[in-house]
C-alpha cells in the first residue's frame, strides 16, 4: 500500500477551476493506477477518473468528459486532477486512490479495485 494525500480544494464559483494534487508515498508508484473519486452528501463514493501508471492510459467518467483532465508525474509521485467548468453538482469530497496496476492498458473503475485512500479533500461549487 501507499499512503496519500490530497490538497487543493476549497470553494469556488460556479465555472470556475481548481486543481487537485495527490501526493503518494514510495518508490514504486510508477506500478499503481491513479484514480479521483468524489462523495457528495447522502450519495454514494462514484468514479470520477482514472490512470495507468505505465502508459498512462486514461478513462473518464461521463460526467467528467470535456471538463476534467487527470495527470500524472511518476518523478514527483503526484497525480492532479484538473477541474473546469465546474458546476454546483460537482460539490462533493474528492478521494484520490491506488492500486496495483494490472496492464498499462486496464483503467480501474471500482472502488474495489484500490486498495490506498488518501482522507479526501472538499471541493464546493456555488451557484
Amino acid at each position: 500500500q501507499v499512503q496519500l494525500v490530497e490538497s487543493g480544494g476549497g470553494l469556488v464559483q460556479a465555472g470556475g477551476s481548481l486543481r487537485l494534487s495527490c501526493a503518494a508515498s514510495g518508490r514504486t508508484f510508477s506500478n499503481y493506477a491513479m484514480g479521483w473519486f468524489r462523495q457528495a452528501p447522502g450519495k454514494e463514493r462514484e468514479f470520477v477518473v482514472g490512470i495507468t501508471g505505465s502508459l498512462r492510459r486514461t478513462y473518464y467518467a461521463d460526467s467528467a468528459k470535456g471538463r476534467f483532465g487527470i495527470s500524472r508525474d511518476n518523478a514527483k509521485n503526484t497525480v492532479y486532477l484538473q477541474m473546469n467548468s465546474l458546476k454546483p453538482e460537482d460539490t462533493a469530497v474528492y478521494y484520490c486512490a491506488a492500486g496495483r496496476e494490472r496492464s498499462g492498458d486496464y483503467v480501474p473503475t471500482y472502488n474495489y479495485d484500490y486498495d490506498s485512500w488518501g482522507q479526501g479533500t472538499q471541493v464546493t461549487v456555488s451557484s
